[in-house]
């Protein structure tokens, strides 16, 4: 018996409402339903209230099927539905929430299905799943068995070749125009690529494993032949799909096929926060999907937002609202305040991170946590510099999207060159640099660093060495590069290593071009020390601790601050938010406006960064930044303009702030006479 039956409505205000309850009697699945789900609209919390509503009213716990896009979250809506079941159901909750047991991911679902169906399909049933690395790893002995990785010109790297793979199986799209749109400096090798591919497929089928994006394509293959597609569909009578802007196209067949005609359907998600192209999701699907069926899907738009202020609802409502195309919604609250959003200009990226940190620090004072607060950025290296002045003033944090700065391995390496010019003594850095070197390993290493260290001048007597055997043909650039750095000028010896250094990232990093980015970062930092030695004494007078999302909150400190990348922090909020380099040529990025699609993509990015914040936003506006790319000898710093998704017409939208630059005081030395302090340090232990 029910008690209380309308009792887990009674929180829910008139649309959400609207979107629980939509299609009436569950024992004849209603027609298909978008959930528009606006920034902080109760996008969970409604969708797990529409689950315990079919189970409140009859509907079988087994025959409803729930995709989510991670296990956590499958884990908390089912959690969620049964504390709002149990309002209903009082101690029956527990057993018939325990029978919804098709709640899962669409690659976990798909994984159950596939496996059913593996006689029907000429799978056997016993197959194994790589994961990302593993299956990395056979397309790198494939790729090698078939001669591509000794051609004479770089191929690409096992890394990129799974990438495209992948992108041409969940697009749905051809390899030549995968290779054209995406991966254009591949483009002369679409002949190779196809057969490696083909053997790379026929590699797994003999081993019999799946991939991960055969979940995926194995699915969508079952559900192209009818008698299946069928025979699957019947098994539910309820489907239901969260975060459905982030679907790609192969997701968006399997779910048309599953249900054609849309009885029974709900799908929910916010167009303007469709933000993973580059994961191959497309925003058409949830763009499209009304039109998909006819009569045409029901639309109920949740707008009301219960997280920001109403003047950061207006801005970002003003930015997304120029979009070219869009479900229309404004959002709303009931949380007023005068404050509108900061639009910060500052002269260059040092007092921007400066900026922030007083903001962050003056918070702190006012009684707020540093993890209350989060700096966001659209690409990893942008933060370098905000992690720089951060560790200068002791402040921990916590990066998620990428390595802390300093703590990455080709940044490391970079540094260590330097300190090895400066101090050609520092045996820790000598070794790592010679590392660097193939066919040099610790042995060799030692050799090299015990023949120069009591050499009056250790650099030059590097120089003379008699030719490495074990280092081939790289040993010549290196001695090249050495003896140039002491000729080179600051800063431009950072960019000497790095071009030493590049052929050597590429060979030990799939990912060499977004660690490029980061050398480049580096060097616009370098670029605002006066010297070598200065650069390098402030970066390691207090390095920071290992760590990034991997390895959780830094150690000994309860509270820290976040920086995280933009598409790290959806679904996110804060009480203070601070978004950096808010100017053209990273919001949009420069690599990210090529297309009216990806520009409105760009769009949405910053969408989703100002919709994060809940009391205070803070747009950061530097008139010079540095960017990648240009001239070798050319000007790195470029004068920026705001971002244009923030036009004229929409400044009254925001307080306009201008900080200026704080110099710092010269500071000179008293002159002396000389003391020994290293042989009183000496004296000392003897």
């Amino acid at each position: 018996m029910l008690a209380n039956a309308a009792a887990y409505l009674d929180d829910l205000n008139p649309e959400q409402r609207r979107a629980v309850t939509h299609g009436g009697d569950v024992a004849a699945p209603g027609a298909p339903l978008l959930i528009i789900a606006g920034a902080g609209s109760g996008k969970t919390n409604t969708l797990a209230h529409r689950v315990a509503h079919l189970l409140v009213n009859g509907a079988d716990p087994r025959r409803i099927l729930l995709m989510t896009f991670s296990r956590r979250a499958a884990s908390e809506m089912t959690g969620r539905v049964q504390r709002i079941a149990r309002k209903v159901l009082a101690g029956n909750a527990e057993t018939v929430t325990a029978a919804l047991t098709w709640a899962g991911t669409f690659h976990g679902l798909g994984a159950r299905l596939v496996r059913e169906y593996t006689e029907r399909i000429g799978l056997d049933p016993a197959f194994t799943i790589h994961d990302r690395e593993d299956s990395a790893d056979l397309m790198n002995l494939v790729r090698h068995e078939l001669g591509l990785s000794g051609t004479h010109k770089r191929f690409p790297t096992k890394g990129t070749c799974l990438a495209i793979y992948s992108r041409c199986v969940n697009a749905d799209m051809q390899l030549e125009e995968a290779l054209a749109r995406h991966f254009p400096w591949c483009a002369e090798w679409a002949n190779e690529l196809k057969s490696l591919f083909a053997a790379y497929v026929g590699a797994k089928q003999a081993q019999n494993v799946l991939d991960y994006d055969d979940l995926l394509l194995y699915w969508a293959q079952m559900m192209a032949d009818g008698a299946i597609a069928a025979e699957i569909g019947e098994r539910f009578d309820h489907v239901l799909v969260d975060e459905y802007q982030d679907t790609n196209r192969l997701q968006s067949s399997i779910l048309l096929a599953l249900k054609p005609h849309g009885a029974g359907l709900t799908v929910v998600g916010d167009d303007a926060q469709s933000i993973y192209a580059f994961r191959a999701a497309t925003v058409r699907n949830i763009l499209d999907f009304p039109d998909q069926f006819s009569p045409r899907a029901e639309i109920i738009t949740l707008d009301r937002n219960y997280r920001s202020t109403q003047p950061i609802l207006s801005a970002a409502n003003g930015v997304i609202g120029l979009a070219r195309e869009r479900f229309t919604k404004n959002l709303w609250t009931d949380r007023t305040s005068s404050r509108k959003p900061q639009l910060v200009t500052v002269r260059d990226e040092a007092d921007q991170a400066r900026y922030v940190v007083e903001q962050v620090l003056a918070k702190r004072e006012q009684g707020a946590l540093l993890k209350q607060q989060a700096v966001l950025f659209r690409t990893s290296s942008h933060s370098g510099p905000l992690e720089i002045e951060l560790v200068r003033r002791n402040i921990p944090f916590v990066k998620f999207g990428g390595l802390k700065f300093l703590d990455a391995a080709h940044v490391k390496d970079v540094l260590a060159f330097l300190r090895f010019v400066e101090n050609p003594r520092d045996r820790i850095a000598g070794f790592r640099v010679l590392h660097l070197i193939p066919g040099v390993g610790p042995t060799s290493a030692q050799r090299v660093l015990d023949a120069i260290i009591d050499s009056a001048d250790p650099i030059a007597a590097l120089c003379e060495l008699p030719h490495l055997a074990r280092a081939g043909e790289a040993w010549t650039p290196f001695i090249e590069t050495v003896a140039q750095l002491r000729q080179s000028e600051w800063p431009a010896d950072i960019e000497r290593i790095r071009s030493w250094y590049t052929p050597h990232l590429e060979r030990m990093h799939e990912d060499a071009e977004v660690r490029t980015a980061d050398l480049l970062q580096l060097e616009q930092i370098a670029s605002g020390y006066p010297s070598r030695e200065r650069f390098l004494t402030e970066l390691t007078l207090d390095p920071p601790d290992a760590t990034s999302d991997q390895a959780g909150v830094p150690l000994r400190d309860e509270d820290y601050l976040i920086l995280s990348t933009i598409h790290s922090a959806k679904g996110m909020e804060w009480t203070s938010v601070h978004v950096l380099n808010v100017v053209d040529g990273c919001m949009p990025s420069d690599l990210g406006a090529g297309t009216s699609a990806e520009l409105e993509e760009e769009r949405r990015l910053l969408y989703v960064a100002m919709t994060r914040a809940k009391d205070e936003l803070h747009l950061m506006v530097p008139q010079r930044f540095f960017v990648h790319g240009q001239p070798v000898r050319g000007d790195r710093h470029v004068y920026a303009s705001r971002t244009r998704f923030i036009p004229e017409a929409l400044l009254p939208l925001f307080e306009r702030t201008f900080w200026p630059r704080a110099e710092a005081a010269g500071r000179t030395t008293s002159q002396g006479p000389r003391i020994d302090i290293a042989a009183r340090m000496r004296e000392r232990w003897r």
